[in-house]
């Protein structure tokens, strides 16, 4: 493990314990809840698919997956997210494969799926595009691919923790819908935008800065 994957991952490790006491981590609020699992039904398939949830935490997202009939599996680099993601599922009595890995490539194999959700992650990643690339290749024939990103007011703001170094990443402090769909569009066949920043039972109150759905087919 290089030094600097290495210090992002106890970063995350670090963080898991108190992850999800953001309104839009845990969803631990039913309307916060609700609301995420009404825009999951919209943006995928009817009947059960199988989702890879990249960059999963603690699995809320997935969760909401797994309850509505849905074969999830999940990724994320930091172990005791994915710790907790297993165990949250386990907890509700709902099927889950959670792998520690890195979430820009997939340890999936040749397996494809019908959904490929990210929620948050792309800011995090020295190479968001090759990870584009990776999560496209994920998907089977008619797939869609699900991100839900931001640009976020606090960008550029240095008393923001996090490893150093992290303010030379590409997309550190988020993307641009605009930014994002141009970088998507040349790997698919069409997608569309959902803005979310006038959402605010998503984020647990209002919020003043872009957020987004971006929603493509393969």
């Amino acid at each position: 493990m290089s030094d600097p994957t290495r210090a992002i991952t106890e970063y995350w490790d670090a963080a898991a314990p108190a992850f999800d006491d953001e309104p839009d981590h845990g969803l631990r609020q039913e309307h916060t809840r609700a609301a995420w699992s009404r825009l999951l039904r919209s943006w995928l398939p009817e009947g059960p698919a199988d989702v890879l949830d990249v960059g999963c935490g603690t699995a809320s997202l997935s969760l909401l997956l797994a309850e509505a009939g849905h074969r999830v599996t999940g990724v994320d680099l930091a172990p005791r997210m994915a710790e907790r993601a297993q165990g949250k599922l386990a907890a509700a009595g709902l099927a889950g494969r959670f792998l520690v890995g890195d979430a820009a490539d997939p340890p999936t194999g040749q397996q494809r799926y019908d959904v490929l959700l990210c929620r948050h992650l792309l800011w995090t990643l020295p190479d968001p595009g090759a990870a584009l690339r990776a999560w496209v290749a994920r998907l089977g024939p008619g797939g869609r691919l699900v991100l839900v990103e931001g640009r976020w007011r606090e960008a550029g703001d240095s008393s923001v923790p996090y490893v150093a170094g992290a303010e030379s990443l590409p997309w550190y402090g988020g993307i641009t819908a605009e930014d994002l769909a141009a970088a998507v569009r040349p790997l698919v066949s069409g997608l569309s935008i959902e803005p979310l920043s006038g959402e605010a039972e998503l984020w647990g109150g209002p919020v003043a800065d872009e957020r987004y759905a971006l929603i493509a087919r393969t």
